[in-house]
């Protein structure tokens, strides 16, 4: 065989050789790009191609490490349970997933017993072989197996020719790559099973989905097990359950929220507070109705873009939708009379209640509901006052997030397939916001056709205490919304001229926030937030009457303060209180009673004697200055 070269990695490499695999020896190179290209190892090489090398540890390498996983779990439970029909098997940033359709559910049992059987065929070190088919010969191959899931794939695929790969007994549809054998998955892990609908559509059948993660290395799984742990701990809907926040019910109907007194004091405390902040900052408080006429969604484009996401009825003969945004009343409000430009810019702020049509499969407790409330402003400025608004809104999240200890990274998603306005507005708009990205130093990922169906987005991204990332706050700058409701302001020329709008919000949903703060505090909320800030708790009846002079004290100091004075032991009483996360335990004996004091022991376990009046302060000191 003749010695051909190839750039591999920028360096001239000569060998006779006539696949990529006898090119590159690295164990810690599982793929490779060719010409940009992301392919196999295994691919067939003619001399002079610029070739790049994809590493175990880069994120290109883990994405084909844990689809290649994916595949040999696939095969795992095809060998163990030949009952079950495989369908889908992606990567995905944590980990990956497999889908069958089997009608007995896969048990906890059963987990274990795949995973062993993993463990055997990783050991076996068998190759991962590619092969190509046309359509038609792909579709007959897998009705011959008897996998409906896949020839129904294929139905909709439009290429002529189509790629399947196998490693041992099993063979599936897929584009690849795939790690060399399967001795190159040095570290994964089954995590749980669920149910999910054949392409995420309910009218569908339910599968049962297998999750699972694999990593480079056992230590970073061992990690990454261990972040798994600390986010079970910090779960909000496990902890919304213990600290009697919020709940669920079957009766009221799934993705609709109820909350308990604590967790409505602390919405109300959080609500209070974006109040507060939005009045300083010269927004105006609006509120419009829960739903509007069919003719008002029908202009706003909602109706041609959002139609599944919301709910429609009929009163007196006539279509209403129910509002799954704030915009639509903003747009008419600003309507209400002739603006002028010394007008301008309008700041309407809404804690407004949206519901939206979320499909089953997706809702999860406070973080995905059907019914929600956002901070939502819409500003109307001038063209020449867009750069300034929404640096002002920039500096406004910084401010919030950078209070509640989150950090920040910007995203700028733009036009979506399915959406109205100019291309010329379009463009307007997306450099206004990079603009003003820039104008701050921010620097920002580009989110390709994900922007709002009217209008191009800076997605903020917050990371919480154990560093996930969460989207909530947003900026929309939209020049389509205006045109469609035909608003206008007087300008100083005395003619009439289009303004932009902004839309925003900057803790998002409510719903969403809270959860994201419950799981970010583990429940452990800063004292200005706590819904109970201290529990007055007694030794012996002989303090009772003095337990509840200090209540009412604190009370009067505009302190949130419980009062237990069971007939308990002050251990047990102080434990339950430490369960339930409050900042303060306040204990009263004789000695308190005598003095005029209190013993106040802190969550971290710290005690101090003082006077009600000193912890009243001590707790006014901890609200945020805005």
């Amino acid at each position: 065989m003749p010695e051909i070269t190839l750039t591999i990695d920028g360096k001239a490499v000569s060998a006779a050789g006539s696949t990529l695999s006898e090119f590159v020896r690295e164990r810690n190179v599982l793929a490779a790009r060719v010409e940009g290209n992301l392919v196999d190892l295994s691919t067939p090489v003619r001399g002079g191609e610029v070739v790049e090398t994809v590493s175990l540890d880069s994120p290109a390498g883990t994405d084909i490490l844990r689809h290649s996983t994916a595949h040999v779990m696939a095969e795992a439970v095809m060998d163990l349970f030949p009952d079950a029909r495989p369908t889908i098997g992606p990567a995905t940033a944590e980990g990956f997933y497999y889908d069958f359709d089997r009608e007995q559910p896969f048990s906890s049992e059963d987990l274990t017993r795949i995973e062993a059987r993993m463990d055997e065929l990783i050991k076996a070190k068998t190759p991962f072989l590619r092969r190509e088919l046309s359509r038609e010969e792909a579709m007959a191959f897998f009705r011959e197996r008897g996998e409906p899931y896949k020839v129904e794939i294929l139905n909709d695929i439009d290429s002529e020719r189509v790629s399947l790969y196998e490693q041992g007994s099993f063979v599936d549809l897929c584009r690849g790559p795939h790690v060399p054998t399967t001795g190159h998955i040095p570290a994964f892990k089954l995590l749980s099973v669920a149910g999910a609908y054949w392409r995420g559509d309910e009218r569908n059948k339910m599968l049962q989905r297998i999750y699972g993660t694999a990593f480079a290395s056992k230590k970073a799984l061992k990690e990454y097990l261990t972040f798994l742990e600390e986010a079970r701990k910090r779960d909000h809907r496990k902890l919304g359950r213990e600290l009697e926040l919020f709940m669920l019910s079957d009766e009221v109907g799934p993705g609709l929220i109820l909350y308990l007194p604590k967790g409505g004091l602390l919405r109300s405390l959080v609500e209070d507070f974006d109040r507060r902040i939005h009045l300083k900052r010269g927004y105006d408080v609006v509120y419009g109705p829960n739903m509007l006429r069919d003719r008002a969604w029908e202009i706003s484009g909602h109706m041609d873009h959002y139609k599944e996401n919301m709910y429609f009825t009929e009163i007196d003969g006539q279509g209403y939708g129910i509002k799954p945004m704030n915009c639509v009343s903003h747009l008419i409000m600003y309507k209400s009379k002739v603006r002028s430009y010394r007008d301008l810019p309008l700041r309407f702020f809404e804690l407004g209640t949206v519901t939206r049509h979320e499909k089953s499969g997706v809702l999860h407790g406070l973080l995905r509901a059907r019914q929600f409330t956002q901070d939502d402003a819409h500003i109307f400025c001038r063209p020449d006052q867009l750069l300034e608004e929404i640096t002002g809104v920039m500096d406004l999240v910084d401010e919030v997030m950078g209070l509640f200890g989150f950090t920040c990274e910007m995203e700028v998603s733009t036009r979506p397939e399915h959406s109205i306005g100019s291309d010329e507005d379009w463009e307007l708009a997306t450099r206004a916001l990079m603009e003003a990205l820039d104008a701050k130093g921010l620097p920002y990922e580009i989110n390709a056709g994900d922007g709002a169906f009217y209008g191009p987005k800076i997605d903020v991204k917050i990371k919480d205490a154990i560093g996930r990332q969460w989207q909530c706050a947003t900026i929309q700058c939209d020049f389509t919304l205006p045109e469609r409701f035909d608003i206008h302001y007087i300008g100083s020329d005395g003619e009439r001229h289009r303004p932009v709008m902004l839309h925003r919000v900057i803790l998002g949903a409510v719903e969403r926030f809270l959860g994201v703060l419950i799981e970010h505090y583990a429940g452990a909320f800063p004292v200005w937030l706590a819904p109970v800030q201290a529990v007055v708790m007694n030794i012996t009846d002989a303090q009772l009457e003095y337990a509840r002079t200090v209540a009412a004290r604190l009370r009067e100091a505009d302190v949130r303060c419980d009062l237990d004075v069971r007939n308990e032991k002050i251990g047990f009483k102080i434990r339950e209180s430490r369960l339930q996360k409050v900042p303060y335990m306040v204990i009263v004996g004789d000695r308190e009673r005598d003095e005029g004091t209190i013993s106040v022991r802190d969550r971290d376990g710290e005690q101090h004697s003082m006077r009600p009046e000193d912890l009243a302060e001590m707790i006014r000191k901890s609200q945020p200055m805005l």
